[in-house]
């Protein structure tokens, strides 16, 4: 337990960066492009695309920094934020963050295995339960740029866990918190904590 309260208080410390304040009203203005994918509201209507809205800004900010950069690979972005200035971003940021997030539904099946998981971890394999950083509703922690599940595509989440378990998304800082938590769960537990996360609101 003391592991994992080290690991989170270095990912607070480490994600603390500073950045430009956004405008939601300016990012409105910017993200036609974006709404393609993710819906002009944030709200995606396709399940391998996220849901950007009622995301935390300061997780927002450092994903789209973490794509432009390359620390994150995104293929369908490629390129689409070249020309984007750090306000810019700020601003698409503070845009989709005002948005409210649409609510999914959980297949009844997985609900008692999924919300085992979300809830409780995986204890005995040295897992924490999900709600310690995206907290019990799914609504994350915007300050410290954990993001919100609650009511993401589960299919996205579950390809996002599995790029965490296989190495494929390394972006979780340092401490490699997602990558250490994902390697613990099999394709089922995967499966499970996607669906219900898609109806946790």
């Amino acid at each position: 337990m003391n592991k994992v309260l080290v690991s989170l208080l270095l990912t607070l410390g480490i994600t603390g960066m500073a950045h430009a304040a956004g405008d939601a009203a300016a990012g409105q203005g910017k993200v036609a492009v974006c709404g393609a994918c993710h819906g002009m509201d944030g709200n995606s209507p396709a399940p391998n695309f996220p849901k950007l809205a009622g995301q935390g800004e300061r997780y927002l900010l450092k994903q789209l920094n973490d794509i432009k950069s390359g620390n994150r690979v995104v293929v369908e972005m490629t390129g689409l934020l070249d020309n984007l200035s750090e306000q810019d971003l700020a601003d698409i940021a503070a845009y989709f963050a005002s948005q409210k997030m649409s609510v999914g539904a959980a297949d009844p099946k997985l609900v008692e295995r999924g919300e085992a998981l979300f809830r409780g971890g995986k204890l005995e394999e040295g897992m924490p339960a999900c709600t310690g950083c995206h907290s019990p509703d799914g609504s994350g922690n915007a300050q410290a740029g954990f993001p919100h599940l609650g009511g993401q595509h589960a299919q996205y989440v579950a390809k996002q866990l599995t790029n965490f378990r296989e190495g494929d998304r390394t972006n979780d800082g340092d401490t490699m918190m997602m990558r250490a938590i994902a390697a613990k769960l099999s394709n089922k537990d995967i499966e499970a904590v996607s669906s219900y996360i898609q109806g946790l609101h």
